[in-house]
């Protein structure tokens, strides 16, 4: 199998990863374990439901839409000027989704010289017998991308969320692939706490793990190309194939097909989506 990271450099920051040197100060004490970093992301973020609990003021609830792991750097220094290795009360961290851990996580990987990605997909084990919407990071260990979850990270879960196991975590393309081949109902496949599950929320996760192999983290709620009409039941078969190729490609983790699928019109992520 090929090892994307000779080809798409996954130890240097993307666009959505980059760390500005104003920050660097604050970095200076980062660790240099893959997992002990992880272990510090754990305790820098904050879910929105358990934020309201804290009783964090309305206005700060915006950080939940801030893309760049550089902006939640930001967002995280004003709130404590601290070391981010210096423990922060959870009402003092930033507010965020799986996909804030898993993107921050990625960041910090990266700016430690680790190979390492996001995923989007599915988690089975907040719940027995669905597939909850969720993100992951992986990074390169003994020539294997070893799966782990931030969010998670001291609990009891999983029996090792540093090291998830296969039918732990399934990607966007991985979920669609059990679902066309009859191994999973897609109907349990879907949003906490929403009414959106099903197929298209598995499209959806696919081309966001697409966008995310080529080193662009999106939003869990971010759509460009057809995703929209997808959404609404309004995409057919020809976009179902279109789904079975990314599935299919994204599992070979062939760097030139990974970078040449997400070229395709309806793919790429808009410029404008990156800030």
């Amino acid at each position: 199998m090929p090892d994307m990271a000779r080809t798409i450099d996954f130890a240097v920051a993307g666009p959505l990863t980059t760390i500005d040197t104003i920050h660097e100060p604050a970095l200076a004490t980062l660790p240099r374990e893959a997992v002990e970093i992880c272990r510090l992301v754990h305790d820098l973020v904050v879910q929105p439901t358990d934020a309201k609990g804290l009783g964090v003021p309305d206005d700060r609830f915006a950080e939940n839409q801030l893309r760049p792991a550089n902006g939640v750097i930001g967002a995280l220094l004003a709130l404590d000027a601290a070391p981010l290795t210096v423990t922060r009360d959870p009402a003092r961290r930033v507010i965020g989704t799986c996909r804030h851990f898993a993107v921050l996580s990625c960041a910090l990987l990266r700016y430690r010289g680790i190979a390492a990605r996001a995923r989007c997909g599915f988690a089975t084990y907040f719940q027995p017998g669905q597939g909850r919407d969720h993100w992951i990071t992986e990074y390169r260990r003994d020539g294997r991308w070893v799966r782990i979850d931030a969010e998670i990270l001291g609990g009891s879960l999983v029996g090792k969320p540093e090291d998830l196991a296969a039918d732990e975590f399934l990607t966007g393309g991985e979920a669609w692939a059990a679902f066309r081949q009859g191994h999973i109902d897609a109907a349990t496949f879907g949003v906490y706490g929403t009414e959106n599950w099903g197929p298209a929320e598995i499209r959806g996760n696919a081309i966001r793990d697409l966008a995310a192999l080529n080193k662009v983290e999106m939003l869990p709620w971010d759509e460009w190309g057809r995703m929209a009409a997808s959404y609404q039941g309004d995409t057919g078969p020809e976009y179902d194939e279109l789904i079975d190729t990314i599935a299919a490609v994204c599992a070979t983790d062939d760097p030139d097909a990974i970078t040449t699928l997400y070229a395709s019109e309806g793919l790429t992520v808009p410029t404008a989506l990156l800030r």
